[in-house]
């Protein structure tokens, strides 16, 4: 698989468990009554309580320790799985991590703000001011004390992250072999871009003509196709495959995202309840119980019928559930 030649070519370090596990749905397939739905386990990936933004962090902290840098900084939300993930990944490569986390921090630090701490991240609340302008100063701050920083964007989500989600679409088909299945369409969520746009790369790299559709969960205010677009014909430039992705593939549904980023609704709620109690499977509130939720609903009007295989991509997150523990149950 010539991704996977070229992924060797950029620095990495290794820290997920691979492949993640690929298996059927079988009771929520049942209960659904349309098509067949499998999943793929990035929720497995292990390190620091899983989750897809370990995959990019392999890449991104590889660069990161060739750089030589001794601290990593990062942003997103209070729960943010990036975040965590990312102060999990320092730890094990040896390097300080600081989070710098939208708003101001909750009276109590329960679920991913728990684990970033106990991860030993020094966590800086950005308050009514730019991530990104507060990123810089604790970089500079860095610098000032003799320790260079490397900045990681939000999710992760540049060429060199999403490069390793071209790589897990490779993962993906050679699993699908051995297993003896196809798949016609694949549902992910969708929040700033990086594992739909290393998906696509790879798809189009590999010639995988199914349908690859993200969930918009409301994390970027607009302009969410554009950055899919561009990311993964960056990431294809980046591994120097030369066929780039059309902009009639990236297929991002919009109509889950209204109620906000990280409003839990009755939609996200039924989708975790459902799939705890039919497969003792465990969503998170902001990604993949939109994602799920929008899956069901499709199936429900008829956008996804029977004879279809579908495979939905677990990106993790599940740390998260015990911050709305007063709003699940």
């Amino acid at each position: 698989m010539q991704i996977e030649a070229l992924l060797h070519g950029l620095p990495r370090e290794r820290m997920a468990l691979l492949p993640t596990p690929l298996h059927p749905l079988r009771r929520l397939s049942e209960a659904l009554g349309g098509p067949e739905v499998w999943v793929k386990r990035d929720d497995l990936t292990g390190l620091g309580g899983g989750g897809n933004k370990l995959r990019k962090l392999e890449l991104l902290l590889g660069d990161a320790l060739r750089h030589g840098a001794q601290t990593v900084i990062t942003t997103g939300a209070g729960q943010s799985n990036h975040a965590r993930q990312t102060s999990a990944a320092a730890a094990r490569c040896g390097l300080r991590s600081v989070l710098v986390l939208d708003g101001v921090g909750p009276a109590q630090r329960n679920g991913n703000l728990l684990l970033d701490g106990l991860f030993g991240a020094d966590l800086r609340w950005a308050g009514d001011r730019s991530p990104q302008q507060v990123m810089a100063e604790v970089a500079a701050e860095e610098a000032s004390v003799g320790r260079r920083a490397y900045v990681i964007p939000l999710g992760g989500s540049n060429a060199i992250g999403a490069a390793a989600y071209a790589a897990a679409l490779v993962e993906l088909l050679r699993q699908a072999e051995v297993a003896g299945v196809a798949f016609d369409v694949l549902v992910v969520a969708c929040g700033s871009g990086g594992t739909l746009a290393g998906l696509l790369a790879g798809a189009a790299a590999q010639g995988w003509g199914a349908r690859v559709i993200g969930i918009d969960v409301g994390a970027l205010d607009d302009g969410l196709d554009t950055v899919v677009h561009e990311l993964a014909n960056l990431t294809s430039g980046l591994l120097r495959v030369r066929t780039g992705v059309a902009p009639g593939r990236v297929q991002i549904d919009h109509r889950w995202a209204t109620p906000g980023y990280g409003v839990l609704t009755t939609a996200e709620r039924e989708a975790i309840t459902l799939l705890a109690r039919l497969e003792g499977l465990l969503l998170d509130p902001v990604y993949t119980g939109r994602a799920m939720a929008g899956l069901m609903e499709m199936v429900r009007i008829g956008e996804l019928v029977a004879g279809q295989r579908v495979l939905f991509w677990h990106t993790g997150g599940q740390p998260a559930l015990y911050a709305y523990a007063d709003r699940l149950l």
